[in-house]
């Protein structure tokens, strides 16, 4: 059924690019005959409309069942920290400006 789904979500990613390339061809021969543009089409609408729909589809049903969340389980478990966090230290990237700092503090 995966096979299907993902067809299906192909069709619409293709049925929204059409959309696409209509409008703007819409939108050129607006300007050939000097007419201002208000909304495309409701062809192009329609198509806007269907596209998403199927490829709301694909993307609810390609990508697999959904799991649930088990609270108990052990790739959830939380890391202890330790009970004192004054004294924790992280290692970053603002460590490489630290001897500008102290440079400019003492100068």
């Amino acid at each position: 059924m995966g096979r299907v789904d993902f067809i299906i979500g192909l069709v619409g990613a293709l049925l929204l690019a059409h959309a696409a390339v209509s409008t703007v061809l819409y939108r050129s021969a607006l300007k050939i005959r000097e007419e201002d543009f208000t909304y495309p089409p409701p062809q192009v609408l329609v198509e806007v409309a269907l596209s998403l729909a199927l490829c709301f589809w694909a993307a609810l049903k390609v990508p697999g069942a959904f799991l649930p969340i088990l609270p108990d389980a052990k790739e959830n478990r939380v890391t202890k920290l330790p009970v004192n966090g004054d004294f924790m230290i992280f290692n970053h990237r603002g460590k490489i400006f630290l001897p500008e700092l102290v440079e400019a503090k003492f100068s």
